[in-house]
């Protein structure tokens, strides 16, 4: 089955509106202003593409919203309930509790994104720099653990001073690193059909960053074997800033690009859920050829979805007056621009307005 139901016509409600799977093989781009119920409609695909396809997926959750999408909602359609019961689904926290713990392999990073970390640069930092790179012949061998210990051993004033910054810096003691033990890469390998890394629950602002950077950086690595994968990234400009300002961010920020350009031909398709279109890196944006578009009513955020999402036509200036579940959709997966009022999930929804506490009368 191509055809993924995801609601009705704004302007009649019986007729079902339908997307195309086959065309989730371009990058997407999807945004609403907060109210709009932007994440919520974004599962509602996401199940849909579960239901019918065998697409993988790698959800990056950096505010805990999908952990529960293995979980039915009550009253949802028996059928698809049942369908989603047999789908591996696995979800991998960032703190203590139900679930996978979210792991990473420090050892496995690219020596620019630990040098990243480690915040050195290659000219002004060259002797530290040169001891990372020499790290790297056995950085199969070296477990977080063990590092400090082996270069503080060696007696080289260069070791000693890069183990001085790694030290200072505290970032081995990370919940994040596996240390010796299973990382979410493991998971990625075996292609289950939804990963969802929660990266919401870390004590170190870097650490979500980093998770998301070792799953990207591992993809990318094995690009070559082209195997399929939706990589959805919900709150996209927390890990895609147009500036990013820390090396950190910077190395995300430049994978991401890269994926942006250069992946849809290796199966590393992308889903980018933001609030606002200005919040993206433009040369990733720039490459989304699918629009999920729910309320936004900032000028400056119209014009740049019209300059960007030229194939939508005059139809996205009508988004300054949806009300909440009201979306346009526009691009190859859907015949032609058309405006839709999203249909219910099957799953639980984790994230929600928090209610205002009343006075009991």
């Amino acid at each position: 089955m191509t055809e993924l139901t995801i609601g009705t016509a704004l302007e009649n409600a019986d007729t079902a509106v339908h997307l195309d799977a086959r065309r989730f093989n371009r990058h997407t781009f999807w945004c609403g202003q907060s109210g709009s119920g932007k994440t919520y409609a974004l599962g509602v695909v996401l199940e849909q593409l579960l239901l019918h396809t065998e697409l993988p997926m790698l959800i990056l959750d950096p505010n805990a919203d999908f952990v529960r999408l293995p979980e039915a909602r009550e009253g949802a359609d028996e059928a698809a309930v049942a369908r989603l019961a047999e789908a591996d689904i696995r979800v991998f926290r960032s703190s203590r509790g139900e679930g996978d713990r979210l792991h990473a392999r420090y050892v496995e990073l690219s020596a620019a994104s630990k040098a990243a970390l480690l915040q050195l640069d290659p000219i002004k930092d060259a002797e530290e720099y040169n001891v990372l790179l020499h790290l790297e012949d056995r950085a199969d061998k070296i477990d977080t653990d063990e590092i400090l210990i082996r270069l503080r051993a060696s007696g080289d004033p260069g070791m000693l001073r890069l183990a001085n910054r790694i030290d200072n810096l505290e970032v081995l003691g990370w919940d994040l690193w596996s240390r010796g033990g299973s990382s979410v890469t493991d998971a990625i390998d075996e292609r289950p059909r939804a990963i969802v890394m929660d990266l919401g629950g870390f004590a170190h602002p870097d650490e979500p960053k980093v998770a998301a950077l070792a799953a990207l950086e591992h993809l990318w690595k094995r690009r070559e074997e082209r195997r399929p994968i939706l990589i959805v990234i919900d709150e996209a400009h927390n890990l895609c800033s147009p500036n990013p300002r820390t090396d950190v961010e910077r190395a995300l920020t430049e994978q991401l690009v890269q994926i942006a350009a250069e992946g849809r031909k290796f199966g590393l398709w992308m889903l980018l859920s933001t609030q606002r279109p200005t919040k993206i890196h433009p040369n990733v944006l720039s490459q989304c050829d699918n629009l999920g578009l729910m309320r936004v009513n900032a000028p400056r955020d119209l014009a740049e979805l019209a300059d960007v999402f030229g194939f939508a036509g005059d139809k996205i200036s009508r988004s300054q007056r949806f009300t909440q579940g009201q979306a346009l959709f526009a691009g190859g997966f859907i015949a032609e621009p058309t405006y839709v009022q999203m249909g219910q999930r099957v799953t639980e929804e984790s994230g929600g307005d928090v209610r205002v506490p009343l006075r009991e009368s």
